[in-house]
């Protein structure tokens, strides 16, 4: 093998400049630095190709010159090579997890006592009006007592009395509880009521007062239907009633269903407790010889 030591090769002519013939194998023997750092290369297509797996060590490759899809291994890009301002389409994203509460972007406290708003605010959910209590009764008892859920938390409560049908045709009543019992004094009991009522060919109203003279707030002056299919409803205000002292007053409007199919009517009632001491809760009672068949009622709570 021969030996050629020069310092410089350049072509003979123009600027072109060839080594070796097409199938020959120029070799660069281990601890010889090839430095083209001030040079341009031109590599051929085949030095990254199409399959395979090739490493690239220390060289930087310009966006523009990545065409079709690069997948990367699992679990090895990371949030920093992520770009934060960077737009990515939810369709983009296959979520299967789930996101924890804490990553939501939105704004306020995020715990079990929180909503999340469309405003994209987390805030308290309202207590102003509060369901304290809900039953359907049955059994076909006299009365049923709704007791021990005034509180200093509220001043008004509304209690909804609906689905109600007794086993006869009678006038249902209220009575007041004083500490859990139903008070019966008559001298405590002032009601004004007014009835609208409509009839086969008729209608009419009717206004009536009972003061201090019946043991009991009474409604309206119906006996209310017994019939499966007519069921009567109403709803009560009752206005701070653990303040003693006061004559408590409580307002009253409803339907009546009368009469089995004869009577519709409507009414509107307020009565004042004048015993100077605190309600603790309403007893309602079917009529005369009478139980009640049906009833719903739902007691709740207005905030202060």
């Amino acid at each position: 093998m021969s030996k050629l030591e020069v310092d410089k090769i350049d072509p003979q002519s123009g600027t072109d400049l060839e080594l070796g013939t097409s199938g020959d194998t120029i070799t660069i023997p281990a601890g010889v630095t090839f430095d083209s750092s001030a040079a341009t290369n031109t590599l051929p297509a085949t030095v990254v190709t199409t399959d395979g797996t090739q490493t690239l060590t220390n060289k930087s490759i310009a966006a523009t010159q990545l065409t079709g899809t690069i997948t990367p291994s699992d679990g090895t890009v990371t949030n920093a090579k992520v770009n934060g301002s960077a737009a990515i389409d939810y369709s983009k994203l296959n979520l299967t997890g789930n996101i924890a509460l804490a990553d939501l972007s939105a704004t306020g406290t995020k715990d079990a006592t929180t909503f999340l708003r469309g405003d994209n605010t987390f805030a308290t959910v309202s207590s102003d009006y509060v369901n304290l209590t809900s039953a359907t009764v049955s059994g076909s008892p006299s009365s049923v007592s709704i007791d021990g859920f005034f509180t200093s938390d509220y001043d008004i409560y509304v209690l909804k009395i609906y689905n109600f049908r007794q086993s006869s045709q009678t006038t249902p009543f209220y009575r007041f509880n004083v500490s859990g019992t139903p008070n019966s004094t008559a001298s405590n009991y002032y009601t004004i009521t007014g009835n609208w009522y409509g009839q086969s060919g008729t209608s009419n109203q009717t206004n009536d007062k009972y003061w201090g003279n019946e043991d009991k707030v009474r409604l309206f002056n119906w006996d209310i239907s017994n019939n499966g299919n007519e069921v009567s409803a109403w709803e009560s205000i009752i206005y701070n009633p653990l303040t003693a002292g006061d004559h408590n007053l409580v307002e009253t409007r409803g339907v009546v269903n009368a009469q089995n199919l004869n009577t519709l009517s409507v009414f509107h009632a307020a009565t004042q407790f004048r015993t100077g001491v605190a309600i603790s809760g309403i007893t309602v009672y079917a009529g005369a010889s009478s139980n009640i068949s049906e009833l719903r009622y739902s007691l709740y709570g207005l905030k202060k």
